[in-house]
């Protein structure tokens, strides 16, 4: 370990030493980088997404209320309708007249039961491939529910709810217009089945953590539910709170997730809101602002792009909604999530980020015709030159902030 990594963890420590936090020193620090060691990211990103509040002095009581807080959630949101546990002191219900699996009634248990499948089987689908270069979302969790995976346990998980329905997961999709499409079921492949495999009872993979994550927070946000790309979002959370080398933290990983990642949709929630393209708090302005922005910083790349009519919409909506997740690999998008969840004006600097991608392949923009650029901008680049974007970026945030 060098002396300058050495004196950055220390830097850090200090920090987070003292008995009230110092919020602009810690952004400051963070903003630059965040070392993995100690547990000092997972902490840092609690802070900085108020979880935990600035006085240590509350962050006992705090955990133990919001994790015992998820524990209920999980009761109350994953037993199914109509079957229940003793123990938990909720007697079964039976079929009745009144309600049954056939009730049109909208308040209905088995019409909500029905309808949260839909959304259960859109979040299955996605989060099945959740980061398919990496083996680590199909792996065990060292943490498994014990409240879910008790073998005495008589109601229906999400897992079995998943296997016990009718429709196959890829049959099931819900747009940001809240539109779901359900086709015929296509053959499924041995090789497909086998990929996704679930484990034995008494395990579950990271990807099943995650989409009980997302259930939950549908069933608690009827008004924007599950749309596709949240779990591009609570992914990186969920891999840096689950590899947490503070053992006693990494165990509440998905609790401390699930809150972590309800507080950062608190705040791009809108980007999902379809209604709300248009507003000033919509997809549409700050896509629009990443071309003014580019104007400011390189008005030849940006009067290139406005010849060819290449509209920020192509390419940014991606960019912006998923906060660069799918543009970089995972340790790279984590070290950018340092500088966003750091940034105080709250991702003022994902615009410079993009405006940086943007001039990192200026020279084959400015040479490509709109049928080469299209493709260019669209594509997943895997931008190796990412340290360099960070320092474009951070020295036009420091330059703004200096007033120059």
């Amino acid at each position: 370990m060098s002396r300058m990594h050495q004196s950055r963890i220390a830097d850090f420590q200090e920090v987070l030493g003292e008995p009230t936090v110092a919020l602009a020193k810690l952004r400051e620090l963070c903003f630059s980088g965040i070392p993995f060691d100690g547990g000092l990211r997972c902490l840092c990103w609690k802070i900085l997404l108020n979880y935990l509040p600035l006085e240590k002095a509350l962050w006992s009581a705090l955990l133990k209320k919001q994790r015992d807080l998820y524990s209920q959630f999980l009761k109350e949101m994953i037993i199914q309708p109509g079957i229940a546990k003793a123990n938990l002191g909720v007697s079964r219900e039976d079929v009745t007249l009144e309600d049954h699996p056939l009730n049109p009634n909208p308040d209905s248990r088995w019409n909500t039961y029905f309808k949260d499948n839909e959304v259960l089987l859109q979040i299955d689908k996605d989060v099945r491939r959740l980061y398919p270069d990496m083996a680590f979302f199909q792996r065990p969790t060292d943490y498994p529910c014990l409240l879910i995976l008790d073998p005495q346990n008589e109601f229906e998980t999400l897992r079995r709810r998943v296997e016990q329905t009718t429709l196959k997961s890829q049959t099931v999709a819900r747009n940001r217009s809240g539109v779901t499409n359900v086709s015929s079921p296509l053959k499924t492949t041995s090789s497909s089945l086998s990929e996704y495999e679930v484990l034995p009872n008494g395990c579950e993979a990271h990807w099943e953590v995650v989409e009980r994550i997302l259930f939950i927070y549908a069933k608690l946000n009827p008004g924007i539910a599950y749309v596709q790309g949240m779990n591009e979002i609570v992914g990186p959370l969920y891999y840096t709170f689950a590899t947490d080398p503070n053992s006693e933290w990494k165990e509440h990983a998905e609790a401390d997730t699930f809150f972590c990642f309800t507080n950062l949709m608190a705040e791009i929630r809108d980007n999902f809101i379809k209604s709300l393209d248009d507003s000033q708090c919509g997809i549409t302005y700050k896509m629009e602002k990443v071309y003014s922005t580019l104007k400011e910083k390189d008005v030849e790349l940006y009067l290139k792009l406005q010849e060819q009519n290449i509209k920020p919409q192509f390419f940014a909506f991606r960019w912006l909604t998923l906060l660069l997740s799918q543009e970089f690999l995972l340790p790279d998008v984590i070290r950018i999530w340092d500088s966003l969840f750091a940034d105080d004006k709250r991702f003022d600097f994902l615009l410079l980020v993009c405006c940086a991608m943007l001039t990192l392949i200026r020279d084959q923009l400015l040479e490509g015709d709109f049928t080469l650029n299209m493709r260019l901008l669209q594509v997943r680049i895997k931008y190796s030159g990412h340290r360099e974007q960070f320092e474009k970026s951070q020295n036009s945030t420091m330059r703004e902030e200096d007033g120059m």
